[in-house]
């Protein structure tokens, strides 16, 4: 019996530390201090250097990282694109697409580039059905830590 379930990935946006929140909450730092997670896919809006250092050492393959828009002087890509085992994902934070949230505008997105799911933020709320399905193409909004 094998007991590989594949890779485990981080999806995950909106820090907004310390403007909004001081720091991330101590029970979520805990679960993020592990050497399992092998992706982090992150929307943006970090809102500090130490938590963008933070998420680029918590995976062991590879960390994408994009721009939200309060990331100023970080050096962020507003877009993002990698594998993920067999599906190609893409990472926006959202605040490019309107109205925002808005689930035909980001399969257009997903569709412009080329992904099989989208990863977006900005709107600091998960979907009710946490995944939605447009077209064959897939969409996911971590909603904010």
């Amino acid at each position: 019996m094998s007991t590989d379930f594949g890779e485990l990935v981080l999806l995950i946006g909106d820090f907004h530390t310390p403007t909004r929140a001081a720091d991330i909450p101590a029970c979520f730092k805990e679960l993020l201090n592990t050497d399992k997670i092998s992706t982090v896919i992150c929307t943006g809006n970090v809102g500090s250097t130490a938590v963008l250092e933070r998420l680029r050492n918590i995976p062991s393959k590879d960390c994408k990282i994009v721009a939200g828009e309060t990331d100023m002087g970080m050096d962020l890509p507003e877009t993002s694109v990698t594998y993920v085992g067999d599906f190609k994902v893409g990472v926006i934070h959202g605040h490019q697409v309107m109205p925002w949230g808005d689930t035909i505008a980001l399969a257009k997105c997903a569709g412009r580039l080329g992904v099989d799911i989208l990863v977006s933020g900005h709107t600091h709320r998960t979907h009710p059905s946490r995944i939605v399905e447009i077209g064959g193409k897939y969409l996911i909004n971590p909603g904010s830590v």
